[in-house]
């Protein structure tokens, strides 16, 4: 059975410089947009494809688990995507994904860390979100393991052609 794992920032909410007034480290963090195509490709991605098998997975210490919890609730994000707030998963270490992953038993996983997706050797489709070029830099041996994607009209031809 095929199932979809996704990070959170970066991926589904939007990174926003951080002296902004909507950047999501600031007070006015519930502003923070979501990625462009974010909201809408989860919610085909779920109908087309995943179903009940599509997950959230996000590595952020316990303010920002917090805050992110309200930004998805705020942006109504789980009636927009179909998406099951039990399929939200936290952990506080990168390298925790994997073992996530694995037990939720992830065949295709989103990210926008190329660091994060080296991890996730139990994964056999791992797409690269609109990649920073010093992050990869930094973690080039994983390149040829990953697909790189510019956005998320991309991963919808790869996933659902």
């Amino acid at each position: 059975m095929e199932s979809l794992g996704v990070d959170i920032g970066g991926v589904v909410i939007a990174r926003v410089d951080p002296r902004s007034d909507t950047s999501f480290f600031g007070d006015n963090y519930l502003e923070t947009p979501a990625v462009p195509g974010a909201i809408e490709a989860l919610r085909r991605l779920a109908e087309e494809r995943f179903g009940e098998n599509l997950f959230l997975v996000s590595k952020c210490g316990l303010k920002t688990e917090q805050r992110t919890r309200e930004w998805l609730s705020h942006h109504l994000i789980y009636a927009r995507t179909g998406l099951d707030p039990e399929r939200l998963h936290f952990c506080r270490q990168r390298h925790e994904k994997a073992p996530i992953c694995k037990a939720l038993g992830i065949t295709h996983f989103v990210d926008d860390r190329l660091e994060v997706l080296g991890y996730l050797e139990s994964v056999p489709h791992r797409y690269l979100f609109n990649a920073d070029a010093a992050e990869v830099a930094a973690n080039v041996q994983h390149l040829p393991d990953v697909t790189p994607v510019d956005g998320w009209a991309e991963i919808l031809r790869e996933l659902l052609g």
